[in-house]
């Protein structure tokens, strides 16, 4: 019977790495009528009240203290800062490029590590950094190492260091200890994200823009709002607290696969062996960072 509910357990995590595998779709596929900025609030609006509907549902207290407000304020710029960065970037690169770029964080994570916090790499953390950064510039480049701008892509470049951006908000985090549940920490996050956009984004073109959505980006949006922003966040945080976050993890290996499927299933994307064989270089690369 225990070994049954453990099984069970996994599907939190697997429904996790399908949902934000496929927020880079949902997410390309509005960018062809509003700007990410606009995308970015709606997605957290719609997450705020969905995670507020769920607290006070669950009877979550809001209570907090001015000291985690002003690390909240700083974990929602870089949040905001990297999300505006890497939906940029969208617009002028793939989704399955994207999906594997992003995977390239724990690398980033791993060195700003050992320049800050004189976290010792490993020989064979060392070989993961050199294979990721191969299959990156494998991936940009298009297999011509020999390009003097081996990213051509400014959307490529965009993502990549987005990925860099996830990787400061991260270590961040690891290092401060909020006094509030992981729920209330993305309500306040996305509702303070949502202060910092809202003034850069509501104007008449934007308005105007919105107005005229047709029903499927409208989907996409919510899809994003409620599943990737909200659902995905509290399966996740329920996730680490009933399994070993290094099982846990092991699913983030996934994501970029999914990406690169759904991208060539829903939004016709041109699948190459080079970028395939490109997104296992880099994701062997980050296993072996991963590795203790």
């Amino acid at each position: 019977m225990s070994k049954n509910h453990s099984i069970l357990k996994f599907w939190k995590p697997v429904a996790v790495i399908f949902i934000w595998g496929i927020s880079f779709i949902a997410t390309k596929y509005t960018l062809g009528e509003i700007k990410p900025l606009v995308i970015i609030l709606f997605r957290q609006i719609i997450g705020v009240i969905v995670l507020v509907l769920f607290a006070l549902r669950t009877k979550k207290s809001f209570i907090i203290t001015l000291k985690d407000l002003r690390w909240l304020a700083i974990f929602s710029f870089i949040a905001t800062i990297h999300l505006w960065i890497q939906i940029t970037g969208l617009e002028y690169t793939s989704a399955s490029n994207t999906g594997w770029i992003i995977g390239t964080t724990p690398i980033f994570m791993l060195i700003l590590s050992q320049i800050f916090f004189k976290e010792k790499i490993t020989s064979l953390q060392l070989v993961g950094i050199i294979l990721s950064f191969f299959g990156l510039f494998l991936l940009v480049s298009k297999g011509d190492f020999t390009s003097i701008n081996l990213i051509s892509n400014k959307g490529d470049l965009l993502v990549l260091i987005s990925a860099f951006t996830w990787a400061i908000y991260s270590l961040v985090g690891k290092k401060i200890t909020l006094n509030f549940s992981p729920l209330m920490t993305i309500i306040y996050l996305f509702l303070i994200m949502t202060i910092y956009i809202a003034p850069f984004t509501i104007n008449r073109e934007n308005i105007n823009a919105v107005i005229h959505l047709s029903y499927s980006v409208w989907l996409a949006i919510i899809f994003l709002g409620i599943f990737c922003s909200a659902v995905a966040y509290v399966l996740w945080a329920q996730a680490m607290n009933e399994m070993p976050a290094s099982k846990v993890g092991v699913f983030l290996y996934v994501q970029p696969f999914i990406t690169f499927f759904a991208a060539w299933i829903l939004l016709n994307e041109h699948i190459t062996f080079l970028t395939m064989l490109s997104g296992i270089i880099i994701v062997g690369g980050v296993v072996l960072v991963n590795r203790k």
